[in-house]
């Protein structure tokens, strides 16, 4: 019988969340104080198949050190900076998020900050609650007709242009990933970075933080921003130069800023604190009731339906497989790496590309998760620690080229996979399918027909098809005590190259390999273990 999956949460996450995971049939162990103790948490992490984690709990590369069956990490929210994602890369864990459970939260709060911008509402609360009566001191603006710029029109950012056209403000979106299309269907204008800074009356930032978008409002784009300017940023600290920002307030080029994020968090010290016309909060664009309840809701379900299914959604580090799709791939992504992996044990020589051929209603499904797979195969003999989740960045970085080919028409089977691998030698390719059984077979090498399912201990042999051949194989084998379990033969013609491809109950060793190596016929005999 097959152990439970078991899932860690380290961090708070609501009671719903618990039962999920429950009522799936998933062992969970619920210890929302562990995140903050990371020796504790590493001495555990080693038992359990999925870690679910918010903010508190770090999965640094030092604690995967420790997650020895660790295959998932659910991270309830956007943000994964406290995952090293290279590391849970590089040993095959899945990093999950939950980009969209918090989105009408974080973009509710950037609205509500830039109407509190707009009529220096913090301020005026202040002023009012200690006596005061500062009527003409906090004179406003209005938003509608004002100039929305937003950096950033994805999933919150879209919300947040939706929200500000429905006040009656205009939309001009700099986003390199938008469409002309998804544009029309937002009511946005889409424009380059330099005409949003030079129209927007107020600027909101809604991307994520990487080494491009880092100090995308730099000094120079201040500089370049019209005069009276507001600037709110609910996204990610890091994405506005703060210490520039306060020199454009100070000299009265930006009128205002609102911030709930810092480059520093927690923010106990910041050039924009103290001044006049700026709004902060602590990191709050996710904190209300229902957004952390969603969020701890997707991520329960999101790691259940991978451990359960093999289901993969919202992974920041492999492309998706939703659990409708994930039966159907399933035995594709079985065949495509053990097709590959067969490759990979024939080549000697460096590789210098794969390419992957999907044909039949096969290549109707997702096959990024099948061509990661086959990746995996053909460089595991090269590279041990190379698996489906690291291996298309792996392939990258050593400079092999990898292409995939969709022909949708069927050949002679219904659904098949052919692998080509071009090595410094010589190019190998070898095509599989998978049957109605859902086993995976080898149907055709080197151009020549086979039949055959992958066993744990096979020999591959090419030969002259001449007589005698089969009887001396046999002999060996015999004689060594090694019993076949398939004996799988085909040639190209009569008398011309044929291959030999058996699975045996035990593996081939040295001697016997040599031997067999040694018959007048065989022209190369490999080992081979799946």
């Amino acid at each position: 019988m097959t152990a439970k999956p078991r899932v860690l949460i380290s961090d708070a996450l609501s009671p719903a969340a618990v039962q999920i995971f429950k009522d799936r049939g998933i062992d969970v162990t619920f210890d929302p104080g562990l995140g903050k103790d990371k020796d504790k948490l590493a001495a555990m992490i080693g038992d359990y198949d999925g870690l679910a984690i918010r903010s508190a709990s770090k999965a640094t590369a030092k604690l995967l050190e420790s997650a020895l069956r660790l295959k998932v990490i659910g991270r309830a929210g956007i943000g994964v900076d406290n995952v090293d994602i290279p590391a849970a890369t590089q040993r095959g864990i899945i990093v999950m998020n939950t980009p969209f459970g918090n989105s009408i939260t974080t973009a509710e709060h950037a609205i509500a900050l830039m109407f509190a911008l707009a009529r220096q509402i913090p301020a005026a609360d202040i002023s009012t609650q200690a006596g005061k009566w500062e009527k003409n001191r906090f004179m406003g603006v209005e938003l509608e007709a004002k100039t929305l710029g937003l950096i950033g029109a994805g999933n919150i950012g879209s919300i947040v242009a939706r929200k500000a056209l429905g006040i009656g403000m205009k939309v001009v979106a700099y986003d390199p990933y938008l469409t002309p299309e998804r544009a029309v269907v937002l009511g946005v204008e889409k424009v380059e970075l330099d005409a949003l800074l030079a129209r927007a009356d107020v600027i909101t930032l809604h991307v994520p933080m990487t080494e491009q978008t880092k100090n995308i409002l730099s000094r120079e784009a201040l500089a370049k921003t019209r005069k009276g300017v507001r600037i709110v940023n609910c996204a990610r600290g890091g994405l506005v130069d703060e210490q520039a920002l306060a020199d454009a307030i100070k000299a009265g080029h930006v009128a205002g800023a609102a911030f709930d994020v810092f480059s520093e968090e927690p923010a106990e010290t910041n050039p924009l604190f103290g001044l006049e016309n700026v709004i902060c909060t602590p990191h709050l664009g996710a904190s209300t009731s229902e957004a952390q309840e969603n969020v701890a809701l997707q991520v329960a379900e999101q790691m259940s339906d991978y451990l359960l299914k093999g289901a993969i959604t919202n992974a920041v580090n492999f492309p998706s497989i939703s659990a409708e799709e994930a039966p159907r791939v399933k035995p594709f992504v079985a065949l495509a790496e053990k097709l590959g992996s067969f490759l990979g044990q024939l080549t000697e020589t460096s590789v210098k590309a794969i390419r992957i051929v999907y044909e039949g209603k096969v290549a109707e499904l997702n096959v990024k998760p099948m061509t990661s797979a086959a990746i995996a195969g053909v460089l595991r003999p090269f590279m041990p620690g190379i698996n489906m989740v690291n291996a298309a960045a792996i392939a990258k970085d050593k400079g092999i080229t990898v292409d995939e080919v969709k022909r949708e028409a069927p050949g002679n089977l219904e659904s098949s996979i052919k692998i080509i691998v071009e090595a410094e030698d010589m190019p190998r390719h070898a095509v599989g399918t998978v049957l109605s059984d859902g086993v995976p077979r080898i149907v055709e090498i080197r151009d020549i027909k086979v039949d055959a399912a992958f066993a744990p201990h096979m020999v591959y042999i090419r030969n002259a098809d001449k007589p005698g051949f089969i009887g001396a194989f046999g002999s060996l084998l015999g004689d060594a005590g090694v019993n076949v379990a398939t004996f799988n033969l085909g040639r190209d013609t009569p008398g011309g190259d044929a291959i030999c491809y058996v699975a045996v109950d035990s593996r081939v060793d040295d001697a016997l390999l040599a031997k067999i190596e040694a018959i007048p016929q065989v022209k190369r005999a490999r080992r081979l273990a799946f």
